[in-house]
């Protein structure tokens, strides 16, 4: 009898309603496409689901969903969307010795050094601040504001102090939010009080789009900025309004035909359809999914593990995977947990295209 090809089951907690829902389901279907498309191609290979538990972008909701994924027995962790949440799991992940990988957030606290089951596919805000404020700096604009959650880790304010003082300039505003607050009055008043040349955010999509609307009443003739938090829902919402945005992004342009992870992505999402879409976020889905895929396949090529793949395997797979997906390079290593340092400067304009 045909032995039955090995099953790896993944696990997602994700913001599938609520404020970032939009953000959620890109990141999701971007693992899907990836799972999908390898499913197709190798169906004598090992099999790759995701299970995915919605939590509202709330921590305690992450934390249960993790729980409940870690004890349901999934090899990994794959693409959670709150980075916030993600930090808040983390200690119950090292305890279980489960590998949280691909994290859709830039957040420095599950950067930490001492989390050592933590692996990114992508750049922390530590370099997306640094190469905003770069183009801050080269264009003159002296006075800042900084928009940023109050949930998250106090490492992402010392990575953005950090950045500030490597290109000589200071904070004139910062801003603390509630990502899930419904009004956004006082915050506004304090931005345009500060008479700023630019603003920088650092939120999920819904707080710029109702605070840019409250900018552009007061007045204000300054620059934006994004994080690559605000995903491709920002980018749309604007459009929508007719506002450009200079953002911060950590994978390849949507429309670079010269990466071929790009190509290939736009392709399994069509093919995975579902109203799947392609964009910086589900990019950024994609390529965890696909770096869940290699590792979990040189895992399963080793042999010694029978019809099932140990969560130690997976993760000596993973520490020494290095791959090129395609014009995107992800290379981890023994204390190497952060596999890409890729970030990219893009200008929006008001009608959602990449100008520069």
């Amino acid at each position: 009898m045909r032995a039955q090809p090995m099953v790896v089951k993944f696990g997602q907690s994700a913001s599938l309603t609520g404020g970032q829902a939009a953000y959620g389901k890109d990141v999701r279907d971007g693992i899907l496409a990836a799972f999908n498309a390898v499913n197709k191609a190798d169906p004598k290979g090992p099999r790759f689901e995701l299970v995915t538990l919605d939590d509202g972008g709330d921590k305690e909701r992450c934390k249960a969903n993790v729980k409940q994924l870690v004890e349901s027995g999934v090899t990994a962790l794959v693409g959670l969307t709150s980075g916030a949440a993600a930090e808040a799991c983390l200690p119950f992940v090292e305890e279980q010795r489960v590998v949280l990988l691909g994290t859709a957030s830039g957040n420095m606290g599950i950067r930490d050094d001492k989390w050592t089951m933590a692996y990114h596919v992508r750049s922390g805000y530590d370099d997306e601040y640094h190469r905003m404020l770069s183009y801050v700096k080269s264009f003159n604009m002296q006075r800042l504001g900084y928009v940023h959650l109050k949930d998250t880790s106090a490492a992402n304010q010392a990575a953005m102090t950090k950045a500030l003082k490597a290109v000589g300039l200071d904070m004139a505003v910062s801003v603390p939010l509630d990502r899930n607050a419904k009004n956004f009055d006082a915050e506004v008043r304090k931005l345009l009080d500060g008479r700023l040349d630019c603003v920088l955010f650092t939120t999920n999509a819904q707080p710029i789009v109702d605070i840019m609307s409250g900018m552009v009443i007061g007045g204000y003739p300054g620059f934006y900025f994004s994080s690559s938090f605000a995903g491709q829902s920002l980018i749309d919402a604007l459009a929508n309004k007719g506002r450009s945005v200079i953002m911060s992004q950590v994978v390849p342009r949507p429309g670079t035909v010269s990466a071929t992870v790009v190509k290939r992505c736009q392709e399994d999402l069509v093919a995975l359809g579902g109203g799947a879409r392609m964009g910086f976020t589900s990019l950024e889905g994609y390529i965890a999914g696909r770096v869940a895929v290699e590792a979990a396949k040189s895992a399963a090529a080793k042999g010694g593990g029978g019809n099932a793949l140990s969560r130690a395997r997976f993760q000596d797979a993973l520490t020494e995977l290095n791959v090129d997906l395609g014009g995107y390079r992800v290379h981890f290593g023994p204390q190497k947990l952060e596999g890409s340092r890729f970030v990219d400067v893009v200008a929006i304009d008001r009608t959602g295209r990449i100008i520069g």
